[in-house]
């Protein structure tokens, strides 16, 4: 259990109930895509096998100079992403090619010849590079003198699929095609930076993009700082207890169940069965495929009559022959059933979800100690309480503790997260690269052009 509080920020409550958007509005996705990405998720999350998905001289180009004065040249480049010599049918044609921004000083202020440098990943709604390049690459730069690295998402900016409206992602297998593409991008990055002498290095993130940036850390074969801001141990409780659950489409995800489950059930059977060790809660899972094999008749029988779950059962309970001792046993029935079917529904999203996303999933980090957390005990978005500590699957790592909800954090706690940064480059720079970076205790106020 976490030992942050349950209660939940009434700020995260509100700002989530006037967004309109919606999330997985096409549905789960292609069943059969969903099997491939099981089958390379174990692939990917064992970094045995991650280090050999990405070339060490995987190309990466600078297409020119953005920006440049006497502090700082900003830079912006492409690279092929890898992830679509693995699942080229799953990667959008518009995701291919990723995108970045990096900021470097003129000249940098360090001893021991090191060039400390932090990929920052995006969180929800972060298209292109300006808040990132804004609230904390520039200040970075400023108050520490590190570089950084600003990589477009897939599924955003101008990696969007052309038939996707805004940060609300078609299927629910396209978060996972993310998250696969942004780890083998941030590995090539990872050795491209390393091929020109810069580090230590650092991989950091709010929110999704804090996830996000956990998986690529644990992905990296050498010790690497992380900085996981306002996210946590899986991406679960972000759409099955969070604000966030409200956004997803529930009934379409409901209506799409009991056929999508069947011609998975193959694949899952051999995950549940499987020796190594996965999160999938299998008393939930085994529920969701009894339900699945009991009520296919009962879909089948909506299908041929044309009608969805919803609108059945308001026809069947308008009608007038719903009076009779016998039919109430009925009308209980059909409500049970339907309450058994949202309620599996859910656990399949959380199990899938905990597959893929589940840092347990995935080999722990080269060196936890530089990781360093930072969570908002009142967080609505990524609710920690009940879930499994991110501590115990990394032990030595440090969680820094805000008393504030999701949204708040990301408005005032900037300079919280920067620091971060800074402790965990100084720390893997002492430990790894023969010295530190800065003189005694870091100050977020010095200024360093």
């Amino acid at each position: 259990m976490s030992s942050t509080s349950a209660t939940i920020s009434r700020l995260d409550t509100i700002y989530r109930s006037v967004l309109l958007s919606k999330f997985f509005v096409k549905g789960w996705g292609d069943p059969e895509n969903m099997k491939k990405i099981f089958k390379f998720r174990k692939i990917i999350s064992n970094r045995a096998t991650c280090q050999y998905l990405v070339d060490k001289k995987h190309p990466i180009y600078i297409d020119r100079v953005v920006e440049e004065n006497e502090s700082y040249k900003l830079y912006e480049g492409h690279f092929f992403s890898p992830l679509v010599n693995y699942l080229y049918d799953l990667v959008p044609p518009e995701s291919h090619i990723a995108r970045f921004q990096m900021m470097l000083p003129t000249k940098w202020s360090f001893d021991y010849q090191l060039k400390p440098l932090c990929l920052h990943l995006a969180g929800t709604g972060d298209h292109n590079f300006w808040r990132r390049r804004n609230f904390m690459a520039k200040p970075l730069l400023r108050d520490y003198g590190i570089g950084s690295i600003i990589l477009e998402n897939p599924f955003y900016g101008v990696r969007k699929p052309i038939n996707q409206n805004r940060s609300n992602l078609n299927n629910v297998s396209d978060i996972f095609i993310m998250g696969g593409c942004l780890i083998l991008e941030s590995i090539a990055l990872f050795h491209w930076v390393e091929r020109m002498g810069f580090g230590p290095l650092c991989v950091t993130g709010i929110s999704m993009g804090g996830h996000n940036a956990s998986l690529a850390a644990t992905s990296w074969y050498k010790p690497i700082g992380v900085v996981p801001c306002l996210s946590w141990t899986t991406a679960s409780c972000v759409f099955t207890q969070g604000v966030m659950s409200g956004s997803v489409p529930w009934q379409i995800l409901e209506s799409q169940y009991l056929s999508y489950g069947q011609e998975c059930k193959e694949e899952f059977d051999r995950l549940i069965n499987s020796p190594e060790k996965i999160t999938f809660d299998k008393e939930l899972v085994d529920a969701g495929k009894t339900f699945a094999k009991s009520f296919i008749n009962f879909n089948n029988f909506l299908s041929d009559l044309n009608m969805s779950l919803s609108s059945y059962l308001e026809k069947l309970f308008s009608s007038t022959s719903f009076t009779s001792t016998s039919n109430s046993l009925r009308k209980t029935k059909l409500i049970n059933e339907t309450m058994l079917l949202k309620r599996n529904t859910f656990n399949f999203m959380r199990g899938i979800m905990d597959e893929c996303t589940h840092l347990a999933n995935f080999s722990p980090l080269v060196d936890p100690e530089l990781a360093i957390i930072i969570n908002a005990r009142h967080d609505g978005y990524v609710p920690s309480h009940g879930v499994m500590p991110l501590t115990n699957i990394w032990p030595g790592s440090t969680v820094r503790y805000l008393n504030r909800g999701h949204v708040s954090a990301i408005l005032l706690d900037n300079d919280v997260f920067r620091q971060a940064i800074a402790d965990s480059l100084n720390l893997t720079a002492s430990k790894y690269y023969g010295g530190s970076l800065f003189n005694g205790e870091l100050n977020k106020t010095k200024k360093r052009a």
